[in-house]
C-alpha cells in the first residue's frame, strides 16, 4: 500500500450539478472524517456537511466509503460528492491538502489499482480508452478490455508457452539427450498451434488498434495536384500551406480527424516526382515510407493527368482510393464510383461523398471489435510472433535446443509486457501519464 494519500477532482472542470472528489490511501478515512464527521457504512451513500478547518460549512453532499482491498485502487477510498462549482471543489480540495493529502498525478488512481492487483495493465489502459472512445464501437471494445477480454487472450498464450518451456527446459536440465522423435514432433505441433492462436490475437489487436487510433490515410500524388488543399478541406482548417508553387510541401503533415465520431489519421505528403533538390528528394522518400505503412492511400489526381507511372510506384499491398480533384475545372461529376471519388477541394463539391467513403472503410474495422489495443500491444505481439517463428524454425531444422528455449523466453517476456507481468517504471510512467487526473 502506498505511503501517501492522494486526492483529485474526478469530474470534468467547470460548473456542473455534481462534483466528485476522490481520496485514496492510508489516511483517506481519517481525512474524510475530519471533513464530514462520522463516516457512513461502507458502500452506502449518506448526506453530510463538509466543514473547513474553522468549522464553517463548505458544502453539503454525499459521502461514500470503500475500504481496501475491495476498492477501485485496492486501498481505502472515499468519495465526496458535492455541488459542481469550481470554487466549491477548490475549497474542498484545499481542505484535504491541509490534512496531508497530495494531489494525484494523472492516472495515479489507475496506477495504484494496477500495482495492488485490482487491474492488469490492459484493463487499466482500457479505462482511458473508454473515456476517450469516439464511437459506440470503440466504447464497446474498451468495455471488453476492461472486463479482461484482451488479457484472457494474452494469458492463454503465456500459459501455453509456460507448458512448452517446462517441457523443453526440463529436457535440457535433466537429460543429456536432445529432443527427437515423438517428443520433437509433439513440440513442433504445439508450436504451430500456438502460432496460429497468436496470429489470431494479433489480427484482433490490429483491429482494436485501428478502432482506437483510427485508420492511417496518406494523401499522395504529383506536385500541385491539390493534396494540401484536400487536407485543409477535410480538416476544416488551414492545416497545410497552399501555393501555386510545385513542391511547397516538403515534410509530412499529420492531422487527426473524426468522421461521424470515428478517428482518422491523415498524412499529407510531398509531391511524388523525380528530381528536385535534396530536401524535396528527402520529402519524397518519407512520403514513400509513409505510404508503405498506411492503411489506405488517397491518390490525388487530375482528370487530364496520366498517372500510370505514378501508380506503379505505389505499394501493392495498400488499397488506393483515387481522388479526382479540381472537378470544378474538369466538369467531372462529384461523388463515388467504386474506389474513385470526384471532388473539388476548392468548392467543396464531392467532399461529403469522400467522407462517406472513408467512413465506410472505418466501418470495416469497427462493427464487432473484440477489444481495444494500442500500438505497444501490437508491437509486443509482433516481437512474440518473431520469437516463436525462430523457435519453430529451430524445431523443424533440428537446431540448438538452448536457442529454442531462449526464443520461447523472449516470446513470453513480450507477452508479459502487455499485461504488466513484465514492466518497468519508465513504461508505467509513460502509460499512466496519458490518463486524466482523478482516474
Amino acid at each position: 500500500m502506498a505511503a501517501t494519500t492522494i486526492c483529485a477532482v474526478a469530474t470534468p472542470p467547470g460548473r456542473g450539478g455534481v462534483g466528485v472528489i476522490r481520496l485514496s490511501g492510508p489516511d483517506a478515512m481519517p481525512s474524510a472524517r475530519a471533513v464530514v464527521g462520522d463516516l457512513p457504512a461502507p458502500r452506502y451513500a449518506a448526506l453530510r456537511r463538509f466543514y473547513d478547518a474553522a468549522g464553517e460549512v463548505l458544502d453539503e453532499g454525499l459521502v461514500l466509503v470503500f475500504p481496501g482491498p475491495h476498492s477501485l485502487t485496492g486501498e481505502d477510498v472515499v468519495e465526496l460528492q458535492g455541488h459542481g462549482g469550481p470554487v466549491v471543489m477548490d475549497r474542498l480540495l484545499q481542505r484535504l491538502l491541509g490534512l496531508g493529502a497530495v494531489i494525484a498525478e494523472p492516472g495515479e488512481f489507475s496506477q495504484r489499482a494496477f500495482i495492488n492487483g485490482r487491474l492488469d495493465l490492459t484493463q487499466a489502459e482500457a479505462v482511458a480508452d473508454l473515456i476517450a472512445a469516439g464511437s459506440e464501437a470503440a466504447a464497446k471494445a474498451a468495455v471488453r478490455s476492461l472486463q479482461g477480454e484482451f488479457a484472457q487472450h494474452v494469458n492463454y498464450l503465456s500459459d501455453t508457452l509456460t507448458g512448452l518451456r517446462v517441457h523443453l527446459e526440463s529436457s535440457l536440465d535433466f537429460t543429456d539427450e536432445p529432443l527427437e522423435g515423438l517428443a520433437l514432433e509433439r513440440l513442433t505441433e504445439q508450436l504451430a498451434t500456438l502460432i496460429d492462436r497468436l496470429n489470431a490475437t494479433r489480427a484482433a489487436a490490429a483491429q482494436g488498434q485501428q478502432l482506437q487510433e483510427g485508420l492511417t490515410v496518406v494523401i499522395a500524388g504529383r506536385p500541385n495536384a491539390g493534396k494540401s488543399s484536400l487536407l485543409n478541406a477535410l480538416a476544416g482548417e488551414d492545416a497545410a500551406i497552399v501555393t501555386e508553387l510545385a513542391g511547397t510541401t516538403r515534410d509530412i503533415l499529420d492531422r487527426h480527424l473524426h468522421i461521424d465520431g470515428l478517428p482518422l489519421r491523415v498524412l499529407d505528403t510531398a509531391g511524388l516526382r523525380e528530381g528536385g533538390d535534396v530536401v524535396e528528394q528527402e520529402g519524397v522518400r518519407r512520403a514513400q515510407a509513409a505510404m508503405a505503412e498506411a492503411d489506405r492511400i488517397l491518390l490525388v489526381t487530375e482528370d487530364d493527368a496520366d498517372d500510370a507511372a505514378l501508380i506503379a510506384r505505389l505499394p501493392d499491398a495498400v488499397p488506393i482510393t483515387t481522388v479526382h480533384n479540381k472537378i470544378d475545372l474538369s466538369g467531372r461529376a462529384p461523388g463515388v464510383d467504386g474506389d474513385h471519388v470526384g471532388v473539388s477541394a476548392l468548392t467543396g463539391a464531392g467532399l461529403p461523398a469522400l467522407r462517406a467513403h472513408l467512413r465506410g472503410q472505418l466501418a470495416r474495422v469497427s462493427d464487432e471489435p473484440l477489444f481495444t489495443a494500442r500500438r505497444r500491444h501490437c508491437h509486443a505481439l509482433d516481437v512474440a510472433a518473431e520469437a516463436l517463428a525462430e523457435a519453430q524454425a529451430l524445431a523443424l531444422g533440428g537446431g540448438d535446443e538452448e536457442l529454442m528455449a531462449e526464443s520461447l523466453r523472449e516470446a513470453q517476456r513480450s507477452l508479459g509486457e502487455i499485461t504488466g507481468v513484465v514492466s518497468t517504471e519508465d513504461l508505467l510512467g509513460r502509460i499512466f501519464s496519458t490518463f486524466c487526473i482523478g482516474k
